[in-house]
């Protein structure tokens, strides 16, 4: 846990168009070139500007509460770092759809799949996050990748996406992380088995 406390420390780099504003109950809010991001902030920490940097520190506690802030301290520089690559960069996050006559198709804000149920999904997406379904390998039926600035939000989308048809162990078919190893298991096979 020694590091978390250091990286909490190291200042967050404000790059040219982009605009972080401290609001009152401790939101802040992160504008750049793609979107605006607003979070409200752990308690138990103080955020200042320093030039084009913002620094945060834990707040004055009592012994007993140091390690929490400490955490929170570590979290906090992480949710702002995120927010500033987020408008500035943004995040991508891929899936790999894996099985015969699985589909996806996006459709505006919306992701059709077809899964291997007896009925389409169709899945919404939340504003602030696109997607792109593209043909994939031969392995890969298709290749899903989502897009926002928002990385919580992204994540919680893929993660909802990837419940929907998680991958089964004996064949690999589902939906997986794109790089994500599967465990498979051995079939069964009858011959050998125990009494």
């Amino acid at each position: 846990m020694g590091d978390v406390s250091r990286l909490g420390r190291k200042p967050v780099v404000i790059p040219a168009g982009v605009k972080v504003e401290l609001l009152e109950d401790d939101t802040i809010r992160v504008t750049g070139p793609k979107g605006t991001l607003e979070k409200k902030l752990p308690p138990l920490i103080q955020v200042r500007f320093d030039g084009n940097q913002i620094i945060v520190e834990k707040a004055q506690v009592q012994k007993k509460l140091n390690q929490k802030a400490k955490a929170f301290q570590g979290l906090a520089r992480a949710l702002i770092n995120n927010m500033v690559t987020g408008v500035t960069q943004g995040f991508t996050k891929s899936l790999d759809i894996v099985g015969l006559g699985y589909k996806a198709e996006v459709k505006g804000q919306e992701i059709h799949l077809s899964l291997g149920y007896s009925h389409p999904i169709v899945y919404p997406l939340p504003s602030g996050i696109t997607a792109k379904a593209e043909r994939g390998t031969e392995q890969v039926q298709v290749r899903l990748t989502l897009e926002g600035i928002d990385k919580e939000l992204l994540g919680q989308v893929a993660a909802n996406i990837k419940k929907m048809r998680p991958p089964e162990p004996y064949k690999g078919k589902g939906i997986r992380y794109t790089g994500e190893t599967i465990l498979r298991k051995a079939g069964k096979s009858g011959k050998g088995g125990k009494k």
